[in-house]
């Protein structure tokens, strides 16, 4: 099991062996390069260096992590982060601070089975977040938009009534949203239900256009699990059963092409950009991986490069990610480990600010 005690760094030798000794469970040895069977933190390849390092004193409570961690979102204008857990009479929202101060905890009932979460209108006055409920009793297959403090601002869809419904919007295990600073919403509906959807709402949730095709085509899917948009108004959709990611015009809709190459291992399961927009943070659950992948320029969309691996320990199963676009700092939700955790930028790696 993944180990939640967390060490301070000393100058002493009995300390350091312990520290690296923690290193060495947690993510295995460190090197230039991946050892066969081993669980590693990958050196990356252009750079001769990773890009990130793991934060160990976040949060100063791990121990409040008492179900399975399946998404994060965070507020960089407020410094908060907020993690989505699963389980029977736990509350289903645990609010930190980014330097790991726990905040408080959503006593809210109305959440069955969070999935994906998003921080909205983190720069307004009144910033909202957004999660998809993936459950089947009565508060399922909906997204709801919540106040920073947990109460129920909004509901998309049918609560309990999963559906394909395009006027009124139904669900069926929505798995992401993403708002864009426009008010635009990305919707990406189908953890293994009957949907396999991509939705662009208007900032007034009206439909603009759907692609609902189930299949292996270009712009059909097989559970889109994950979806972010670029500076240059692109869609990024993680498209888990289909091992891919599909790219699309924002306005239109139309398919812009497609990344497979660097998922022939395992899918992927999130997808995010750096606050720099240079690279994509791409996260594959079945071999616990974080990877780092150049984003084209603006008219080119080629085939994906991998630039920087965090290979995390077994069993972690890394699912849903989001980054502080202030700091460029990396939390990732963890189902196995039953955790987020904080990755910080290399002081001398490359500008992710």
């Amino acid at each position: 099991m993944f180990a939640k005690k967390r060490g301070h760094t000393c100058l002493i030798a009995s300390s350091m062996a312990t520290i690296f000794l923690l290193m060495m469970v947690l993510y295995g040895t460190i090197g230039t390069q991946q050892q066969a069977g081993s669980s590693s933190l990958r050196m990356d390849h252009q750079l001769d260096r990773p890009l990130y390092k793991l934060d160990l004193s976040w949060p100063k409570s791990s121990e409040l992590f008492t179900g399975e961690v399946f998404g994060v979102a965070v507020n960089q204008y407020a410094g908060v982060v907020y993690v989505a857990q699963r389980g029977e009479n736990i509350p289903k929202v645990l609010v930190f601070t980014t330097d790991g101060d726990f905040l408080m905890a959503w006593n809210t009932t109305t959440l069955e089975m969070p999935h994906g979460i998003f921080l909205a209108d983190a720069a307004s006055s009144n910033p909202t977040v957004w999660i998809t409920d993936v459950g089947d009793g009565p508060y399922g297959h909906c997204i709801k938009q919540y106040s920073p403090s947990g109460k129920l601002l909004q509901t998309l869809g049918t609560p309990g009534q999963a559906g394909s419904g395009i006027n009124p919007l139904q669900f069926d295990q929505p798995a992401e949203i993403f708002v864009h600073d426009s008010g635009e919403m990305y919707i990406v509906d189908g953890d293994g239900g009957m949907n396999n959807r991509l939705i662009k709402l208007s900032k007034d949730q009206e439909v603009l256009w759907v692609h609902g095709e189930k299949g292996h085509n270009p712009a059909q899917f097989y559970i889109p699990h994950s979806v972010t948009v670029d500076a240059a108004m692109r869609v990024w959709v993680a498209d888990r059963g289909n091992k891919r990611i599909q790219v699309f015009n924002s306005i239109t809709g139309d398919w812009l092409g497609t990344w497979g190459s660097c998922f022939t291992e395992d899918a992927p399961y999130s997808v995010r950009l750096t606050p720099d927009k240079r690279y994509f943070v791409v996260v594959q659950l079945n071999t616990n991986q974080i990877s780092l992948l150049d984003a084209p320029p603006v008219g080119q969309i080629g085939q994906c490069r991998v630039v920087s691996v965090i290979q995390l320990a077994d069993e972690v199963k890394p699912h849903l990610v989001d980054l502080d676009l202030k700091t460029g700092a990396l939390f990732v939700a963890e189902i196995g480990a039953q955790q987020a955790q904080k990755f910080t930028p290399f002081s001398l790696g490359a500008n992710l600010l």
